[in-house]
């Protein structure tokens, strides 16, 4: 059954306008003008973001009929999302331990996309992500793992270890921005069952 409606998550100072969440944007647009896509700008907060999500997808099918995307942080996010959906996600260089990882950033940050755009991130920020870990519970649906060998921000072996069960596809150098991700829209979109 195709799917019917895809989440993105983007990462931590990232937004809806990274590279890879406009290439998932144009090529939906262009492939399945009827599909319902979704990019939220996610607040700083792990709680208010994941409050954000869940009212935007309360009225969303659940289980096959619905998929999450998610990069980086979104990738961590997308494992919560997927255990309360029940539903297919992609994780992109997704962040295994980022109540540990995002520690040092607290504190005044800036946007990647628009450095004048400044939030700060808050001690109480960690705990908000520990609440959202997954980790310990059985995939809500079918995985498939994205990781770069080169990721310069998180460790591959990380992301391998805590994603058993997805369909794991390793890939030798790269970055943590999957700078190549166009070569990899295809498998993404056909693992959310939209190809």
């Amino acid at each position: 059954m195709p799917a019917t409606h895809l989440l993105y998550l983007h990462g931590f100072r990232s937004s809806p306008q990274s590279a890879k969440a406009r290439l998932v944007a144009e090529q939906v647009a262009r492939q399945h003008p009827d599909l319902f896509f979704w990019c939220p700008q996610l607040p700083p907060s792990p709680r208010e973001a994941m409050a954000l999500v869940a009212h935007g997808i309360a009225a969303w099918p659940k289980g096959p009929a619905m998929a999450v995307i998610g990069s980086s942080l979104g990738g961590y996010y997308a494992s919560w999302v997927a255990s309360q959906a029940s539903c297919t996600s992609v994780l992109l260089n997704p962040a295994v331990n980022p109540a540990r990882d995002l520690a040092r950033h607290i504190g005044e940050q800036s946007s990647w996309h628009d450095p004048e755009e400044r939030f700060f991130f808050r001690p109480e920020f960690i705990e908000e992500l520990e609440a959202l870990d997954v980790s310990q519970q059985p995939p809500g649906g079918p995985e498939l793992l994205i990781a770069a060998q080169g990721d310069e921000l998180l460790d591959w072996r990380e992301m391998v270890t805590r994603y058993p069960h997805a369909t794991q596809r390793v890939l030798p150098g790269g970055d943590h921005a999957l700078s190549d991700f166009a070569q990899h829209l295809e498998e993404t979109l056909r693992f959310c069952s939209l190809v």
